[in-house]
């Protein structure tokens, strides 16, 4: 009985001792720096996107472009990933956050090949994402349809 006290107790330790501690506060700045940075960057490309001449509408498509291309880049480049681990939930801005989602399978299936690799594994992360969007949407659509029948 001893012994199993002794072992309980040495192991809580050496789990004390390899657990990473987190701070909070730390956390929320890089958190914040680096969101920010990503939409200062999509602003960026919205700003000059309207000084060449375009519309609004079109300006915004050019900064969705521009944040889907860069993401997809640096996730294969595994940028992203030690972006993420640095700056954590600033780097889930939604557009950037969901193209790295998609990036990230295909990165790591690629070896498997086009068909079982890339193909089978690239929306696994992404898939539930779009299957809940798209039904939620479809029952949100049905309930505003029948209530505009009454």
């Amino acid at each position: 009985m001893q012994k199993d006290r002794e072992k309980q107790q040495l192991y809580e330790e050496y789990v004390k001792k390899v657990t990473p501690t987190h701070s909070l506060p730390a956390n929320m700045v890089k958190a914040f720096l680096v969101g920010g940075l990503i939409c200062v960057s999509g602003q960026a490309v919205t700003e000059w996107a309207l000084a060449a001449g375009m519309d609004e509408k079109t300006a915004g498509t050019w900064c969705s472009i521009a944040l889907i291309f860069l993401s997809a880049l640096t996730t294969g480049m595994n940028l992203y990933p030690r972006l993420a681990k640095w700056g954590g939930a600033g780097t889930l801005v939604p557009i950037t956050g969901f193209a790295n989602s998609v990036a990230a399978p295909a990165v790591e299936y690629r070896k498997e090949g086009q068909v079982f690799g890339i193909g089978s594994k690239i929306f696994t992360i992404a898939g539930p994402v779009i299957l809940y969007g798209v039904l939620t949407s479809w029952a949100l659509g049905l309930i505003q349809y029948v209530a505009e029948r009454w």
